[in-house]
């Protein structure tokens, strides 16, 4: 495999897609095998997770990635069964979760008191104004409410108070942040995309099931219109998904799999493009009968 040959600064543009995101190791683990690496990083929902873990210094964030999904499961992302799930939104009367164990997640694998200015690269983390319904992209400061708000999915989690704004998860409006990304100054970007690549889920069986779909369904739909606007100005190299695997968003039970065919995908990809110039090299949104 060959680095591809793309204007810098390139940034990995990582979207949101619960713990579909592990998808995004297994691209990563392709792109790293190519020689190629970001400049910069912009992600949303658990995309920003994985991308404040690609940002930080020192070690392989590779192997940093593989250890957090390993070890990932259900109830650390999404704690308490059906009955703790009443509890939480009798009480909240907003979410089903609360947003503790994603908490101790985060502090574990990117650090207690971490801010973006200790990172190795560029971090945008993209959320949504409630007051405005617009994207706030933020880049400084301590990281732990930005990820909390970038992964508050409005039903799903509590919304986050940030320098006196409230912020939900930004997939409702930049799922696959490339605007953001053009705007923190790239030429190139490259996209991992994990909003149900290949073929829809089955039909959600839980009210949580429920709420995750739908968020999905409009996260995958931004894709395919951002995609197109954003390739009139850069090269826009958009890796494939796996193979369709049928998968709920809340089930951490095949990320090994997941994780494992996206790379496969990915490296097939990888090892027959030609980038010539701005342009779509891939695209969101397909779907396999």
């Amino acid at each position: 495999m060959t680095v591809l040959d793309l204007p810098r600064p390139i940034a990995f543009v990582l979207g949101g897609g619960g713990s579909l995101g592990a998808m995004q190791f297994g691209m990563l683990r392709a792109l790293g095998e190519t020689g190629l690496k970001p400049d910069l990083v912009v992600g949303t929902s658990v995309g920003s997770l994985n991308g404040a873990v690609l940002a930080l210094p020192g070690g392989d964030p590779i192997e940093r990635l593989r250890g957090i999904w390993a070890r990932m499961t259900r109830h650390e992302a999404f704690p308490g069964g059906v009955l703790s799930q009443v509890r939480t939104l009798r009480h909240s009367k907003t979410h089903l979760f609360p947003n503790t164990g994603l908490t101790a997640v985060i502090e574990e694998h990117v650090g207690h008191g971490a801010r973006f200015e200790d990172l190795a690269l560029p971090l945008g983390v993209v959320t949504t104004e409630v007051d405005t319904a617009e994207p706030r992209l933020i880049r400084e400061g301590p990281l732990l409410e930005p990820l909390l708000a970038s992964c508050a999915i409005p039903g799903i989690y509590p919304p986050v108070s940030h320098e006196g704004k409230l912020l939900y998860d930004g997939g409702l409006v930049a799922n696959v942040p490339m605007r953001q990304a053009l705007a923190m100054g790239a030429r190139s970007l490259v996209v991992l995309d994990c909003a149900f690549p290949g073929r829809m889920p089955g039909a959600p069986g839980t009210f949580a099931e429920v709420l995750m779909f739908t968020a999905m369904i409009s996260m995958r739909n931004q894709a395919v219109l951002e995609a197109p606007v954003a390739a009139a100005q850069a090269p826009v190299v958009y890796l494939p998904g796996p193979a369709p695997v049928r998968i709920s968003p809340l089930d951490f039970s095949r990320t090994e799999e997941l994780a494992n065919q996206a790379y496969a995908a990915a490296r097939d990809y990888l090892d027959g493009i030609t980038v010539d110039g701005p342009g779509l090299y891939g695209a969101p949104g397909l779907v396999t009968k």
